[in-house]
């Protein structure tokens, strides 16, 4: 088990040295790509708190990333501020709105959660496309820096921490107390979780994430509107990507996103009229063939081979 758990470490720092040379070896195509990527990677690690560790399946996540990128929109453009004082700003409008939002839209469930959440970016776009201060319907352009390398690595460095903190969640306090209002939610708050607490500094958590992946991004292409900003399409691919990775896992929703990023990217370059279809396809495919994922999926083939796939089929029968 030591010499497993070596050799999984010993990959993981592998990946993670060939990551970070990337804009010292590679393209400046490359690059943008891996910016994209790795940008993806951090928003289906941050859904992964809040629907793979808790099991809600928020679709307001693309909310927190608006909220980020307009933060730092706005304090660079209108208050001539630096961006570290903008992604500030943009964490503390999410974890404001993820409070504020969370304490009534947590207590409800299932599809009914879903469809709170869904709701919320449409709103947001009404609400910032009528402020003056956000630049309305026209949107606001930041100052350019044309630094990829720099972009890419602070992409990268958000991986890495959102990374650990999923890997803190798996082995705290606060971790387990998710997992089981994931199992049993009832049954959690009998064994004595706060399941409000808990559930809205899950919210907080995973849209503070969102925020920063959101400021990061618009800094990079130094344009922003409320429909690119909120846009619900971002929240879709980030949800298919954690629950293609592995949902409830520390590095499934990263599998997931790299991998679906590199598909997606071949796609539309390549075969442009299937490319439209691939999240989709993608999608019903995990449900029906692997709904834990990648990660489940690798742990148990090896000893179920393709049953594995004719057991989760019957199970998803219609």
């Amino acid at each position: 088990m030591n010499n497993l758990k070596m050799w999984r470490a010993g990959l993981v720092a592998l990946a993670l040295l060939l990551l970070a040379g990337v804009p010292w070896y590679g393209s400046d195509v490359l690059i943008q790509f891996g910016i994209n990527a790795l940008l993806l990677a951090v928003l289906a690690q941050g859904w992964n708190i809040i629907g793979g560790y808790t099991g809600y399946a928020s679709f307001g996540n693309s909310v927190f990333y608006g909220l980020g990128s307009y933060g730092v929109a706005i304090a660079m453009v209108q208050w001539q501020l630096p961006f570290g004082v903008g992604l500030v700003f943009g964490v503390l409008l999410a974890i404001a709105f993820a409070v504020l939002l969370g304490l009534p839209v947590l207590r409800l469930k299932g599809h009914y959660f879903a469809i709170a959440t869904l709701a919320l970016s449409q709103v947001m776009t009404a609400i910032v496309a009528n402020i003056g201060l956000a630049g309305q319907n026209i949107g606001l352009v930041l100052p350019p820096l044309n630094n990829d390398r720099l972009f890419y690595e602070l992409a990268l460095g958000l991986l890495v921490i959102v990374t650990l903190t999923i890997f803190w969640l798996t082995r705290s306090r606060f971790g387990f107390g998710l997992i089981a209002i994931r199992e049993n939610e009832e049954a959690a708050a009998v064994m004595g979780v706060n399941t409000t607490l808990y559930k809205v500094l899950a919210f907080t958590l995973s849209g503070s994430f969102s925020a920063l992946a959101g400021g990061i991004h618009a800094y990079w292409i130094t344009f922003l509107d409320p429909e690119s900003a909120f846009d619900i399409s971002l929240n879709v691919k980030m949800i298919i990507m954690a629950v293609f990775g592995g949902p409830g896992t520390v590095l499934g929703p990263i599998v997931g996103a790299l991998s679906l990023s590199a598909i997606s990217e071949f796609l539309s370059s390549e075969v442009t009229s299937v490319a439209g279809l691939f999240f989709g396809v993608v999608i019903v495919a995990a449900v029906v063939m692997m709904p834990l994922g990648l990660a489940d999926m690798l742990r148990r083939f090896r000893k179920t081979g393709w049953r594995y796939f004719i057991e989760n089929i019957r199970s998803h029968s219609l």
